[in-house]
């Protein structure tokens, strides 16, 4: 069965698409990109933003740190009365960031250190369980082994086949051992010629 080949991530020209689905399906996922890029922004920079977008059908979605309102009402203040432009307020304020900034990329490495752990203990989970399952490959539905494997297979049945044949013999030759030796003294104790314990 051939598989059909993939468009992978390809160029594309920038223009508007025509078609009205593509259009749609194209816009939630840029968008969601956007949101996610501003959301990025905010964290790693410490930056408060707002992001307001109009659809192609005219609904309006928006985005913001810490919330759209707070952002668009801090424009409109700034704009109202603009501040003088102290320098020590804009220390502060750097100060004030960068420490959130320092604390934010201490919280980052740690995570990210803890997912590397967590990832090459995944790793070695992997490699037991495909060890595992070569290990035990007989375990496996026979429709799924190959052809050495089903050889491999069926000359370990024909040898334990082999094994439980000669183990049941001797078995069955004990037993009948057991059975005629126990017969023969029942019939020597009956004609009295073994004397009672």
């Amino acid at each position: 069965m051939a598989k059909k080949p993939s468009m992978g991530r390809q160029k594309i020209k920038i223009a508007k698409i025509e078609i009205k689905n593509h259009l749609q399906v194209t816009f939630s996922k840029r968008r969601s990109g956007l949101y996610k890029k501003a959301h990025e922004l905010s964290t790693l920079c410490g930056v408060e933003l707002a992001i307001i977008v109009f659809s192609p059908a005219g609904k309006v979605f928006s985005f913001g740190h810490p919330s759209v309102d707070y952002i668009i009402d801090k424009f409109i203040a700034r704009c109202r009365n603009p501040q003088p432009n102290s320098s020590a307020l804009h220390l502060v304020g750097a100060h004030r960031n960068a420490s959130s900034v320092r604390e934010l990329n201490l919280q980052l490495t740690q995570i990210l250190s803890e997912l590397e752990v967590e990832k090459k203990r995944g790793e070695a989970f992997d490699l037991m369980r495909k060890a595992s399952k070569n290990h035990y490959w007989w375990e496996s539905p026979v429709n799924e082994l190959g052809l050495h494997e089903l050889e491999q297979l069926r000359d370990s049945l024909e040898n334990m086949k082999n094994s439980v044949t000669s183990h049941a013999s001797k078995v069955a030759a004990e037993a009948n051992y057991n059975n005629s030796s126990f017969f023969y003294t029942k019939q020597l104790c009956c004609c009295g010629i073994v004397s009672s314990i």
